[in-house]
C-alpha cells in the first residue's frame, strides 16, 4: 500500500481529531507484513505541514520532524515507490478524465503511483474515492468510523 501524508500528518499530531486511529492504523501497518509504500510526495507534506507554525498548533523542529521521516524509512518493509514507465500515461488519463486542478494534482499523482505500482492507497481523504481502479483504505471505515467529523 501507499500511504498519503494526512495518515503520517494525523499519527504524530497529538492534537489531531484523528490522531488515535491514525497511530494504530500506521504502527500495526509498520509492524504487519506487507510493505508500506512512502512516497517522497508524502513524506515532504509531512515535513512541510508539521514545521509550518500557522498550519501546525505545536509545529515540529525540522529535525524532529526529519526524524519520523528517517525512522519510517529505517523500518525493513517500508519502500518509496518512484513513477515508473507507465506514470505518465496513468496520470494523464486520472487528470485530464477527471479534469483535476488545484490540490487534486497531487492526489492524482498518489493514485497513479498506487495504480501502477498495482497496490492501494491508505488516506484519509475522501476524494480518493472518484479515482476509477485504485483501492483506497480509510482508517476511519477500519475503526468503525472512529474519528469521522
Amino acid at each position: 500500500m501507499i500511504v498519503d501524508a494526512n495518515v503520517l500528518i494525523y499519527a504524530v499530531d497529538e492534537q489531531s481529531h484523528f490522531h488515535e486511529v491514525a497511530r494504530s492504523w500506521l504502527e500495526d501497518a509498520l509492524n504487519g507484513n506487507e510493505r508500506v509504500g512512502l512516497p517522497w510526495v508524502s513524506l515532504m507534506a509531512f515535513q512541510r505541514i508539521m514545521t509550518h507554525p500557522r498550519v501546525s498548533a505545536n509545529p515540529l523542529s525540522p529535525r524532529d520532524a526529519w526524524g519520523f521521516v528517517s525512522d519510517w524509512l529505517d523500518i525493513a518493509q517500508v519502500w518509496v515507490p518512484a513513477a515508473g514507465q507507465r506514470h505518465r500515461d496513468i496520470l494523464k488519463r486520472l487528470l485530464i478524465d477527471g479534469d483535476l486542478r488545484a490540490n487534486l494534482v497531487t492526489d492524482a499523482h498518489l493514485a497513479a503511483l498506487a495504480i501502477e505500482h498495482g497496490t492501494s492507497i491508505c488516506s484519509l481523504d475522501s476524494d480518493f474515492a472518484r479515482f476509477g481502479g485504485l483501492r483506497w483504505i480509510n482508517p476511519t471505515d477500519l475503526a468503525g468510523g472512529f474519528g469521522r467529523s
